[in-house]
């Protein structure tokens, strides 16, 4: 029996030391350890005196992580000792095991931590609900409080970092977050983007030597002020995007030009007027109710010439009397052309061209249009009125070739050349003869592209001279802010690092703030974004 709880006590608490498992009861819900504590005494946890003077005892009930589908409780039996010193502002204390119980706690130690890992990766009501399914009954600000417990995370004083900020509330509030570029893990989380707040988060850290960020001021105010030792960086991200943007400008700017890529479309081809067959009918072979008629014309006369009479003709063919007289008696299928099929004059004829001015000018509401013309002497219904601007919507309209956009030509120009395909760099050549502008401003993107992928920073300078020389605003615009930012341009062109690490960590931290749907404060953000990662 001993070796049985010796192997209980390995297989339940398998890195607790003085604990004795007693006896396990296992009912269809719960598992019920029986255990007690077997060291000699314990310290004080006041003045840290040890004691093994045993003042009593008693039972805890505290909770442990579920087996097998069931909840498991530990009947714990502790003791209370007497503490030796006698300045101590204890008299008594009770005795804690390392690693499973902690003062006033109803879960172990292991639950604690699990249900902070749940509560971390899925924050209060997910979490809850996760752990019911694993067996621990729990509320969602339970979970919420065991996340807020957990300790600070050690994080080792960065050499380089990245910076950025994030939305708490998009348009209103922003805050810092900043990474440690070289393990691409989270360092910590500032409650808003103020320069001075960077600047004293880094005065603390004098070891900082590089700092990732994008050509946000603020940061590169408190860059500088923090940390004036360390070198800056521009990401190329951010350098290769507002560098689209100025293109995008530029393009738009010359947007006259573009039409010359326009050709002039041909005419379409207008209806054909209805053929003539040799009888001089308008309505041509094709035609369902004229090859339907001529089909029945020429069987009843097939069978009149055969010796059929009338009335035989009219069983065979399924036909009214009236009908086979009207075949019989006419030379040609032509002859009932009549009635619907011929082109009649219509009531509405003598206004449609004011119906057409109207619809030209952009009236297209039928109704509103018979109500307009009912005064001018228009006697017909509303329905034929419908029909004839139902035609006029319905019918095909010309195909008008239009230019490009500016964001397409800017796609051309920011594309890698070789990428593009034939059609594109014709067109994209077409521009460039027409226009010089566009074609100076493509040149210049190219130059900054073969810069920023090939990291040839020292071109800079003669990069932002040889861009003044032409007439784009929109690039002298990006070019004086690439100036007043220089060094960090530079260093952005030349250096390996970059903030692409921070740009994850910043969609993190959209999907961990949209989980706690705006109910958790700063703090408990901070803990998950920190230590969830």
């Amino acid at each position: 029996m001993e070796e049985v709880l010796l192997r209980l006590k390995g297989l339940l608490f398998p890195s607790i030391a003085d604990v004795a498992v007693l006896s396990v009861d296992v009912n269809i819900a719960i598992v019920r350890v029986d255990a007690q504590c077997t060291a000699g005494g314990a310290a004080c946890p006041v003045c840290g005196t040890w004691s093994n003077r045993v003042h009593g005892s008693y039972l805890r009930f505290p909770a442990d992580v579920p087996s097998g589908g069931r909840r498991v409780v530990l009947q714990l039996k502790v003791r209370r000792f007497t503490c030796g010193n006698s300045d101590c502002a204890r008299r008594t204390f009770v005795e804690q095991i390392p690693g499973l119980t902690r003062r006033h706690s109803q879960r172990t130690e292991r639950l604690r931590l699990t249900l902070a890992s749940v509560g971390l990766a899925l924050a209060g009501r997910a979490g809850a609900r996760i752990a019911d399914v694993l067996g621990v009954s729990v509320s969602r600000s339970t979970v919420l409080r065991l996340v807020e417990a957990l300790p600070e995370p050690e994080v080792a004083a960065p050499r380089v970092v990245g910076v950025d900020e994030y939305a708490t509330r998009k348009g209103r509030h922003y805050g810092t977050v900043l990474i440690d570029i070289e393990t691409r893990r989270p360092i910590d989380l500032l409650p808003d983007r103020e320069a001075s707040s960077l600047a004293a988060w880094l005065a603390a850290r004098p070891g900082v030597e590089v700092i990732c960020r994008d050509r946000a001021p603020f940061f590169a105010e408190g860059a500088t002020v923090g940390a004036p030792q360390a070198v800056q960086v521009a990401d190329r991200w951010h350098l290769w995007h507002n560098v689209s943007e100025a293109a995008e400008r530029a393009v738009a700017q010359h947007r006259r030009c573009l039409r010359a890529l326009v050709t002039a479309a041909p005419d379409p081809d207008p209806e054909p007027a209805p053929e003539k067959d040799s009888s001089g009918s308008p309505w041509p072979t094709g035609h369902r109710f004229a090859d339907r008629t001529r089909a029945r014309h020429a069987d009843v006369h097939a069978l009149l010439e055969a010796g059929h009479s009338r009335r035989s003709v009219q069983r065979q063919l399924g036909m009214t009397w009236r009908t086979v007289k009207q075949l019989a008696e006419a030379k040609a299928p032509e002859e009932l052309f009549t009635g619907q099929w011929q082109n009649r004059p219509s009531v509405l004829d003598d206004y449609k061209p004011y119906l057409d001015d109207r619809w030209n000018e952009g009236c297209t509401n039928a109704w509103k249009l018979w109500e307009e013309i009912v005064p001018l002497g228009y006697k017909g219904s509303y329905q034929r009125v419908r029909a004839y601007l139902h035609k006029k919507r319905t019918s095909p309209r010309p195909v008008v070739a239009r230019p490009p956009s500016p964001r397409t030509v800017a796609g051309w120009i920011l594309r890698r050349p070789e990428t593009l395909p034939e059609p594109e760099q014709l067109l994209l050549k077409a521009v460039r003869t027409h226009c010089p502008e566009i074609d100076a401003l493509t040149r210049h993107v190219r130059a900054f592209a073969v810069m920023l992928t090939e990291r040839q920073g020292e071109r800079l300078p003669d990069w932002l001279v040889a861009v003044r020389q032409d007439d784009l605003p929109s690039l002298h615009t990006f070019a004086a802010g690439i100036d007043r930012d220089r060094d960090a341009v530079i260093a952005g062109l030349t250096l390996p690092w970059s903030s692409g690490a921070v740009e994850g960590h910043v969609n993190r931290i959209k999907m961990i703030k949209r989980q706690m749907y705006g109910r958790a404060d700063f703090s408990l953000l901070r803990k998950r974004v920190l230590l969830a990662s």
